[in-house]
């Protein structure tokens, strides 16, 4: 659905979730490959909570074996900020 920004939306366990097609797309995957890397567990994903000026935001970064992509989103959810960037380029950490 073009036009409509990405969102992030909390499930019932506090858990940030996004549609799988939409992360695919900001990756520049497929669907299926995302989903096969997942069920891999070769899907790396690192969210950080912003401080001072940023709080309220979340700085959301996921990798997986061909791309990566950052995203900053607001206290609602909504995409703000983004980037493609070389997954050789983001730290292995986790953070959920």
């Amino acid at each position: 659905m073009e036009g409509i920004p990405m969102r992030f939306n909390c499930n019932a366990h506090g858990d940030w979730v996004v549609d799988p097609d939409e992360l695919a797309r900001k990756l520049g995957i497929s669907c299926e490959q995302l989903k096969t890397e997942t069920m891999l567990g070769l899907v790396q994903t690192r969210v950080v909570a912003g401080r001072g000026a940023d709080k309220g935001r979340s700085q959301v970064t996921v990798r997986c074996r061909e791309a990566a992509w950052q995203g900053v989103f607001d206290c609602a959810g909504y995409l703000i900020n983004e980037c493609r960037m070389s997954p050789d380029s983001v730290s292995g950490d986790i953070v959920h």
